[in-house]
Parts: C-alpha cells; sequence; structure tokens
C-alpha cells in the first residue's frame, strides 16, 4: 500500500535556474512547476508528502522557505536536504535515510522526480515507486519508472492508478 510522495525539489516542484547561484530562496524570482499546486492539493488529501533535495546550495530551512515564496509548503508534511541526511542522490542511503525518517518501507513509497538516473533509477534500486516527470519529453526508454508524465496535472491520475496496483 502507498503511503508517502517523496517529492525532488527541484525542476519538479520548483523550477530551477541553472544560471542563478546560491540558494533558491535568495533569487531575486522563483517559479513553482505549472501544475504543482493543484497536483499537490489533491494529493495531500490521500497521501503523506514530502519533499527532498540534493541542491548543494540549499538547506532543509532555505529549501521551505523557497517552497513558502510560492506558497506550496503547506502541502508538505516533511522536508529534507542532502547536507541534514549527510548523503546525497544517487547514493541510495539518501532515499533510505528518508524511508527511516518516515518509519516507512520503499515499497510503501512513491518518489517522483525529474532525473531519471539521480531520482527514478536510484529509487528504484532501494524499492520505491517511482514516476519520472519527463517535462521535456526525453526520448528514450525508461525501464525503472513505473510511470512517465509530462505535466504535472497527470500526476494525482497516475499515482491513482499505481497504488491500485499496488494493493
Amino acid at each position: 500500500m502507498i503511503k508517502v510522495l517523496i517529492f525532488d525539489w527541484g525542476d519538479t516542484i520548483m523550477r530551477d535556474f541553472p544560471e542563478l547561484s546560491g540558494p533558491m530562496s535568495e533569487w531575486e524570482h522563483v517559479e513553482l512547476i505549472p501544475g504543482a499546486d493543484l497536483a499537490l492539493s489533491q494529493l495531500t488529501t490521500n497521501y503523506v508528502c514530502f519533499i527532498a533535495t540534493s541542491a548543494a546550495a540549499s538547506d532543509t530551512r532555505q529549501m521551505r522557505k523557497s517552497l513558502q515564496r510560492v506558497d506550496v509548503e503547506k502541502y508538505f508534511t516533511g522536508f529534507a536536504s542532502s547536507k541534514e541526511l549527510k548523503a546525497a542522490k544517487p547514493d541510495p542511503q539518501y532515499f533510505l535515510k528518508i524511508t527511516e525518517m518516515l518509519s516507512v518501507k520503499p515499497e510503501e513509497c512513491i518518489h517522483i522526480g525529474n532525473m531519471y538516473a539521480k531520482d527514478i533509477s536510484a529509487a528504484k534500486a532501494i524499492g520505491m515507486h517511482t514516476i519520472f516527470f519527463n517535462e521535456q519529453k526525453t526520448a528514450g526508454e525508461f525501464p525503472d519508472a513505473d510511470a512517465i508524465i509530462h505535466h504535472m496535472s497527470e500526476l494525482p491520475l497516475k499515482i491513482k492508478t499505481l497504488s491500485e496496483k499496488c494493493q
């Protein structure tokens, strides 16, 4: 049974602008991924939503500050960064430490992320279910993805379908 949705932060929930440096919370402009707010509002009614990042420039406090700027922090019940976890993607310890924090098994989680190798393959390797947010519609084979979405508006239905398969 799926209990927890674990979201990657940069370019999954909030737009990452690689030309900007330093913590996102200090950037002049921040932007939510289109459709993320509506998807999150629908998903929080049935799942625990957790967000994590391996972004080198931001710790958990700074990530939360950025999420507040686009009014979506309220949808998450847990937050973590690689700085506090003492592990970064794609290290399996990154994902295992999150499951330990949440007191859940990997198979009770769906990890949603935009980087196939770092988010999807790494999470799948420890037994998590995965949804690849392929916003750029990158061509290729993605065997470690249980589902693929191109827009956040697709996420609630994909999670529902995946959860039904896991019961």
